[in-house]
């Protein structure tokens, strides 16, 4: 007998609840939040101004997407994906205003850091985390179609291949990729230059990695030579 045959006059057999399906919002969320208060501790003229504009904006596209996909993430609307991807966008592209602001300075040796190889060590920092987190979302939104995606058909056209994945014994039968997964992936991309246990297997992603990298060693790499110059 399969387990989902009905004995006469026996209960119904019990569906998994589609609320256990898909991922939390609030690991992306809080991201999000962190790069609304990371743009509004740089320094005005490496920031969006007025300064509320960042936060508001992202602050707002996020109340949406929350509002369109309540509970877990597993609604899969085109609306939702489009909107993913705006704010994901809006905070690259600020990101990257900053980063060739300062990278800008740097090579031009503005004065704007002259005496203060702290303020610079931060204003990089705060640059380098942010980038991470725009990368981590970038991979966490395209790979497989998104969470919501993911959610629905999870072994569906991966652009990663994740250590649990392979060392199955090591991880439950049902995993799936989360947030924190890729905000790992994109914080080693930034940090050792390399994917390091997660193999990137499509184009785009293996694109992507390449741009994180390329801004992480341009950023961190002035910023630490302008500090050390300042510190002498």
């Amino acid at each position: 007998m399969n387990t989902g045959d009905v004995l006469p006059g026996g209960p119904a057999p019990v569906k998994p609840a589609a609320a256990a399906r898909g991922e939390h919002w609030w690991p992306v969320a809080l991201a999000i939040v962190a790069v609304a208060g990371l743009h509004v501790a740089l320094p005005a003229q490496y920031r969006v101004n007025p300064r509320w504009v960042v936060p508001v904006v992202l602050l707002v596209l996020l109340a949406v997407l929350i509002a369109g996909d309540p509970g877990r993430i597993d609604r899969q609307k085109p609306w939702l994906r489009v909107v993913t991807g705006i704010v994901i966008a809006f905070i690259t592209l600020a990101n990257l205003f900053a980063a060739a602001r300062l990278i800008a300075d740097i090579l031009t040796m503005n004065k704007v850091f002259q005496n203060n190889a702290i303020g610079l060590l931060a204003t990089g920092g705060v640059i380098w985390a942010t980038n991470v987190i725009a990368f981590g979302l970038w991979y966490w939104d395209l790979d497989r179609g998104g969470a919501a995606a993911r959610a629905h058909h999870p072994r569906v056209g991966p652009a990663f291949v994740f250590p649990e994945m392979l060392h199955t014994d090591y991880a439950p039968a049902a995993w799936v990729p989360r947030f924190v997964d890729y905000l790992s992936l994109a914080f080693w991309t930034a940090t050792a230059f390399s994917p390091t246990d997660t193999s990137a297997i499509k184009p785009w992603a293996k694109i992507l990695m390449i741009v994180e990298a390329c801004v992480s060693l341009g950023v961190g790499a002035l910023v630490i030579a302008r500090a050390v110059n300042i510190l002498k």
